[in-house]
């Protein structure tokens, strides 16, 4: 039944409305609340662009060498200085934020991938293979995330697809428990009764019916993990398993510069790609916290 609201009703009570917000406005008012997210949103956006229009941006080429212009501070030449090579440290940040970015994303997308599949699935499904697929999970989970990184890093060649690839096959863990534990609330509700009952197929339920009311826990667990995975390329590459020089990234910038005579005559050097990996992880960070406020049905709008 459709109840009409009069002119007279909205001039006493000016809150009433003759149509309800949709749910997308609902999200983005409350997601606007939260300051600190809107602040990393802004930032993180100019961090993408900045790296994406690299090519535009940049001054010089990320491998251009100068010799006279080594450790060089920085300055109206070079903003942001010179490494011990002589290359610009300012070009080099917009490309290697690039190849961070990528790996970010890249290893959180394969991470969702498994993760959102096999958490489906046993929370799904239930029994025998929920055991199973929990048990393989735990094992997962028992081996040092570090040693295992490095281990299979070690044996293949480093290459941005391999290291995506390694990233992504150890990352999966905490959303599969989470998209298993979010299945199996949903799976009794009545939507998911009423479509057995009609005979609807199993991938039909989970992928249209189930998953869509599971996305917002399972966005906010991406937001945050693209700041662990940029954070874990960047301890890869400071250890010399990442990104290999001359291709810059955040991580490899850090470890070029690790010799204590760079450390204690060029500061600049180090200073600025720890800083944007400071920033960039704190953006995922703060955007997370807003994503799981805003997506949030007890949050007050």
């Amino acid at each position: 039944m459709n109840v009409e609201i009069s002119q007279d009703d909205l001039k006493l009570n000016p809150h009433l409305k003759s149509k309800p917000d949709t749910l997308t406005k609902i999200f983005f008012r409350k997601f606007m609340k939260n300051k600190l997210a809107v602040i990393g949103a802004i930032v993180l956006f100019i961090i993408i662009m900045s790296a994406i229009l690299a090519p535009v941006i940049a001054p010089y080429k990320f491998e251009d060498m100068n010799l006279l212009h080594k450790l060089k501070a920085p300055g109206a030449e070079y903003w942001l200085g010179t490494d011990r090579y002589g290359r610009d440290i300012f070009t080099r940040l917009l490309y290697g934020g690039r190849i961070s970015l990528l790996v970010g994303f890249g290893s959180v997308l394969g991470a969702l991938i498994i993760g959102v599949s096999v958490g489906a699935i046993a929370g799904y499904f239930g029994g025998i293979i929920d055991a199973m697929l929990m048990r393989l999970v735990d094992i997962v989970i028992s081996i040092p995330s570090l040693f295992l990184l490095i281990t299979v890093v070690s044996i293949f060649k480093p290459s941005t697809f391999n290291l995506i690839l390694v990233i992504a096959l150890i990352s999966w863990t905490s959303t599969a428990r989470l998209v298993r534990g979010e299945f199996l609330s949903l799976r009794t509700r009545e939507f998911v009764l009423a479509s057995k009952t009609i005979g609807t197929k199993s991938y039909k339920i989970i992928f249209s019916h189930i998953l869509p009311n599971a996305m917002g826990p399972i966005i906010v667990s991406a937001s945050l993990l693209i700041g662990n995975v940029i954070l874990t390329e960047a301890a890869l590459s400071y250890l010399g398993l990442g990104i290999q020089p001359p291709t810059p990234s955040w991580g490899n910038m850090l470890q070029d510069a690790q010799d204590f005579t760079v450390l204690k005559t060029a500061p600049w050097y180090s200073f600025f790609p720890g800083l944007l990996i400071l920033i960039t992880v704190l953006c995922f960070n703060f955007i997370g916290d807003g994503l799981r406020d805003a997506l949030d049905p007890k949050t007050q709008d």
